[in-house]
């Protein structure tokens, strides 16, 4: 009898304690910061073929930034929210002929965003006009909003990030992305 007890204590405890991580999880991260780093690991974790990665990608990209040993950062997208915040989401392509590391310049140098491993953390908007640079946003740990543990990437293989910015003013239509180790892009903002 006190065995059955002590099974049914535990899993009563171990439901409670699984209710009580997921609504913490809820309450610690916007749903706005999760989403996209639950889209960029997807792709990464499934077994994806030649023929499927093609349809997540859109015809067109919105900027076009050339790094070192062939990788390409294809802007597909910049959303402002409700919240105060920039989304930057587009393809981290390699299109040489060989796999290469993504460089560990393009995850900046500050000390806290370096040591959560390869990211796109050194990312910088630059709003001439009103003469400010806006950083990848950091949750209260020093992790980037930004995809993070990039790796190598396989010739021709793309990858889907993201990078989360303090939203520039609305009289702000135009920044340049500026991402070590690639050439800047200038991107429109509506």
């Amino acid at each position: 009898m006190n065995v059955s007890y002590a099974r049914g204590g535990f899993i009563a405890l171990a439901m409670a304690a699984s209710l009580v991580v997921v609504g913490c999880g809820a309450d610690a991260e916007p749903d706005g910061d999760r989403k996209p780093t639950v889209a960029t690991q997807q792709p990464q974790q499934s077994a994806t073929t030649d023929a499927e990665q093609p349809t997540a990608e859109p015809a067109e990209a919105i900027a076009l930034a050339k790094g070192q040993k062939g990788f390409e950062l294809s802007i597909l997208t910049v959303e402002r929210d409700a919240g105060g915040f920039l989304t930057v989401k587009g393809t981290l392509r390699n299109a040489s002929d060989s796999a290469h590391a993504v460089p560990p310049q393009v995850s900046g140098d500050e000390t806290e965003v370096v040591r959560h491993g390869t990211s796109l953390g050194g990312a910088t908007l630059v709003d001439s006009a009103g003469k400010k640079r806006y950083y990848v946003l950091r949750d209260t740990d020093g992790r980037p909003l930004t995809t993070t543990s990039l790796g190598v990437v396989k010739a021709g293989d793309s990858t889907a990030v993201f990078m989360q910015f303090p939203a520039p003013p609305a009289s702000t239509t135009e920044v340049s992305f500026q991402l070590p180790t690639f050439e800047p892009a200038t991107l429109k903002l509506s």
